[in-house]
């Protein structure tokens, strides 16, 4: 259950940070609410994710996924460019994440 709490909490920050975009600093209401919403649930299923898991590792697989999602979504949705070197940090962020979840002995599994 933990990793679905972490899924889900990985998926809601990620809708969060991109309407945080969309709110304009707060002054548009519907996207800053819909950041503030995602941000809540984010937490909160981290919290739950935070009960059969080490803190490092759930925090380790949240940032990573959320960069290469985050990043992706900036490319397709904001036209934000990526260079090789960008993409190459977020291929050694995946990298990261795998080697800790199939190598690591601290993972819980």
């Amino acid at each position: 259950m933990s990793y679905l709490y972490l899924g889900i909490a990985i998926v809601a920050e990620v809708i969060a940070t991109s309407f945080l975009k969309q709110s304009e600093g707060f002054t548009k209401a519907v996207p800053t609410a819909i950041m503030a919403a995602g941000y809540g649930v984010a937490f909160y299923c981290l919290s739950l994710a935070l009960r059969g898991m080490p803190t490092g590792v759930a925090y380790a697989i949240w940032s990573g996924v959320a960069i290469v999602l985050i990043a992706a979504i900036a490319w397709i949705f904001q036209g934000q460019k990526l260079d090789l070197p960008a993409v190459a940090g977020i291929a050694l962020i995946i990298a990261g994440v795998i080697v800790m979840n199939v190598f690591s002995k601290v993972t819980g599994h």
